[in-house]
């Protein structure tokens, strides 16, 4: 039987500079010397401790299968990318990052609402039953079945005309894939200690697109790979009734899509 490749080091590598983190920052992340992770790097570290691999593991979000036995730098950012969101399509079994939820006394999911006070944990929190057990439960009428249900209260207007404050009930997306461009999804962001309400396009060389309703924010864009869940907005609940545009916003909006067609004209034309 032929022996099998370890891809250990090589996967390790690969993750840290596709991060762009140097080796001492990833010792920092890992709570190790730099030594070791040299060491790790270069395939010095025949077998690795589980505790290493563990927090490699944890650290990207990579199954130890796939850390062991895939060649990460080989595949697709859609492929990283839905390893990333515990899709392991390649090691069946094994899989350390599996979506963490709580059940009531049927053995039916609840819809965990996540507060305002509790965004800057859910980042770390977010895979952990442990976490995700503390968060208020609540159990919705007439939901789909066969789907992960959350609420995120929402902050700011850049979602407007859907007021500040409202309650999102979003369905979890484990195939990004699947999404259709400009979709309304909340977003949980790796180095971001909050989350964002936006409409999801996912865009070329690996990047997401967010864009706001209210056309006075700009639209930007994140790498893949700082995205850690994606929700996608099933319905919203909100105290307030949306106001109607006054003359002032109505004259900011067609100023906001004057300068955006503008900026379009000057562009094809190649004007600077």
């Amino acid at each position: 039987m032929a022996k099998s490749t370890n891809f250990f080091a090589e996967n390790l590598r690969f993750l840290r500079e596709r991060r762009k983190m140097t080796q001492q920052e990833l010792a920092d992340r890992l709570e190790a010397t730099r030594s070791k992770v040299n060491a790790l790097e270069s395939g010095q570290t025949k077998s690795p401790a589980m505790d290493d691999l563990m927090a490699v593991s944890e650290l990207f979000g990579i199954s130890i299968d796939s850390l062991i036995r895939v060649k990460l730098s080989k595949l697709g950012e859609l492929k990283l990318r839905d390893l990333e969101a515990g899709n392991d399509v390649y090691i069946r079994g094994g899989n350390l990052r599996v979506l963490a939820i709580s059940v009531d006394r049927d053995n039916n999911e609840n819809v965990e609402y996540v507060p305002v006070k509790a965004k800057a944990g859910y980042r770390t929190g977010y895979n952990d039953p442990e976490f995700i057990a503390t968060l208020p439960k609540y159990s919705l009428p007439n939901l789909p079945g066969g789907g992960t249900f959350r609420i995120f209260p929402t902050t700011g207007d850049s979602m407007e005309p859907i007021p500040e404050g409202s309650d999102v009930i979003a369905q979890f997306v484990a195939d990004w894939t699947a999404l259709k461009p400009g979709t309304p999804c909340i977003v949980i962001l790796r180095e971001s200690q909050d989350f964002v309400f936006k409409l999801v396009t996912l865009g070329q060389e690996g990047k997401v697109l967010l864009k706001s309703l209210n056309p006075l924010f700009e639209p930007y864009a994140v790498p893949v790979e700082e995205v850690l869940e994606i929700w996608a907005l099933y319905a919203y609940t909100s105290r307030e009734i949306p106001e109607q545009e006054g003359d002032m916003r109505q004259l900011m909006r067609m100023m906001a899509k004057m300068q955006t067609e503008i900026g379009e004209l000057r562009r094809v034309s190649g004007v600077g």
